[in-house]
């Protein structure tokens, strides 16, 4: 007589399998739901509050804005738009106000949402159960005819018949495809917030304006995002070596001290924008830049693919990243849709569009970054809007 406990557990499988739930991997599921079609989706974040999703968000006419057409969200996504988010000011480190662009009533071609809000109106549309949240994938290995093995961090494991990763820079899913991993881009950032700025820092406030700001040297800078609420969201930009993060010595846990050697680099600085610094709230939180190689590609591997950073992580002075990401997620379902039951037809066609849109990306990305900190800068940054202005004219 066999003893309950000596019968195996069957294992799990899917027929779609997408690692990771950010905004590209929600597109990609939210576009196969409305066709019919169900997708697990596994998501290593505890629950959809584990952590800050990020700043606010440009979303692109052509490339972000069609996917939520794609999923059924646009006039959800157009209520969430932050009215007077499209202004934009690039200063100089003198905060001599070099360029200026107003924005009345969020009906420009790339709106700001906020990327926490963006989140939740995808996994509000997606059905109970899709996501498996605290689901960390720690391998992935191939079982022949397509068919793929993911491990979990519990030990646990389950199969599938299209594996797709959309699990950022560090993806586990990218090595079955590419051995490529990411560069350093030559740029590091300490990301720190200034809350009710207009009450409690209005001086800060009204150098960064009503939307993004641009305060710019060769060696140096400020990025920072007016967000809803009054809260300004602040990205020091430093050209420092790779290790620069531990090798400078500075201790971000003692947030004081971390200001005051920040302060170092931004000698002779405006006192204005200096304060960006002097009167954050919160920690400083150093993050490197990193991307991967322009043009990065892969030949066909059969049943697994990727999209979003997976596939062609970049830095983000082109703001194309989550943008790029979303429109992965719904070009890939467009094809899953026009190919039932021909995976590696719809991979393919998925495949062939997905590089070369990439490419340009990093491309532009690239450039934008040295255009950001060159010699002269930013006169750099702001002949590229006059360009950009002049073609669409």
């Amino acid at each position: 007589m066999t003893r309950n406990d000596d019968v195996a557990t069957p294992q799990t499988h899917h027929p779609i399998t997408v690692v990771g739930g950010g905004l590209g991997g929600l597109v990609l599921a939210r576009v196969l739901h409305l066709h019919g079609i169900e997708t697990a989706v596994y998501e290593r974040d505890a629950s959809p509050t584990a952590r800050p999703q990020g700043g606010m968000l440009d979303l692109h006419e052509d490339t972000a804005q069609e996917a939520l057409s794609a999923a059924g969200l646009f006039a959800e996504f157009r209520a969430a738009v932050h009215p007077g988010g499209e202004a934009m000011r690039i200063l100089d480190k003198h905060a001599t106000v070099r360029m200026e662009e107003s924005d009345e009533d969020g009906t420009g071609g790339r709106p700001e949402v906020s990327r926490d809000d963006l989140r939740a109106l995808l996994l509000g549309s997606l059905p109970e159960g899709t996501i498996r949240w605290g689901a960390k994938v720690t391998a992935a290995r191939p079982l022949g005819a397509g068919r793929h093995e993911v491990t979990l961090g519990d030990g646990t494991t389950f199969t599938t018949d299209l594996l797709i990763g959309a699990d950022g820079a560090r993806s586990r899913v990218r090595p079955l495809v590419s051995a490529a991993t990411p560069g350093y881009s030559g740029v590091s950032f300490v990301e720190m917030d200034l809350h009710d700025a207009d009450t409690r820092h209005p001086g800060s406030a009204a150098v960064v304006g009503d939307g993004m700001l641009f305060a710019l040297d060769e060696e140096e800078g400020f990025l920072a995002h007016r967000e809803a609420g009054g809260r300004l969201h602040i990205y020091c930009a430093l050209r420092v070596p790779a290790d620069w993060v531990t090798s400078s010595g500075i201790d971000f846990t003692d947030t004081e001290a971390a200001k005051a050697r920040l302060l170092e680099y931004f000698e002779g600085w405006d006192e204005r924008l200096r304060a960006l610094i002097t009167d954050a709230d919160g920690p400083l939180v150093p993050r490197t830049v990193h991307a991967l190689p322009i043009g990065h590609r892969w030949d066909r591997t059969p049943g697994v693919t990727l999209l979003g950073d997976a596939a062609h992580l970049m830095s983000p002075f082109a703001g194309e990243g989550a943008n790029l990401a979303m429109f992965d997620g719904a070009e890939l379902a467009a094809a899953i849709v026009a190919h039932p039951g021909d995976t590696e037809k719809a991979l393919t066609v998925y495949e062939e569009a997905l590089f070369p849109r990439g490419e340009a990306s990093a491309a532009d990305s690239a450039d934008s970054l040295a255009l950001c900190f060159s010699p002269g800068a930013p006169q750099g940054l702001i002949d590229r809007f006059a360009l950009y202005r002049s073609r669409n004219a």
